[in-house]
């Protein structure tokens, strides 16, 4: 009889240990959820010679000028009417702080374009 209770006092000590590793494996730190840095942002784009800007109704950034911003500016170009027009986009883009300190304090690098609405083209003539 004392030798059951023995194996009985041992086996519980062994089933209880293992669950204490199993707790603190199941308990540790959660991993923190990093938002995506890239998002999609929908606005109005205007590119000059030496800036571009894209505002939209509660932000507005500047934007690197590299071969993704040269791209757009290539495609909005037939749809302005003058160089201070603002064209509506919708563009995939990365926001990080702006490295000249200047001007804005954080920038955008666009990396997909997604959309460019046709703006009808308003002519002074009458169709019949």
């Amino acid at each position: 009889m004392k030798k059951l209770f023995g194996l009985l006092i041992i086996s519980i000590m062994l089933f209880s240990c293992q669950d204490e590793e199993r707790r603190d494996l199941m308990d540790g730190p959660e991993v923190e959820k990093v938002p995506d840095s890239i998002q999609v942002l929908e606005g109005e784009f205007i590119y000059a010679a030496d800036a571009a800007v894209l505002r939209g109704d509660t932000f507005v950034y500047g934007v690197t000028l590299d071969s993704m911003a040269n791209v757009l500016s290539e495609k909005i170009a037939p749809l302005k009417n003058d160089d201070f027009d603002m064209i509506p986009v919708t563009v995939k883009a990365k926001i990080v702080p702006n490295p000249e300190q200047e001007g804005w304090a954080e920038v955008i690098e666009i990396r997909e374009i997604i959309e460019i609405p046709e703006s009808e083209k308003v002519t002074d003539t009458i169709k019949e």
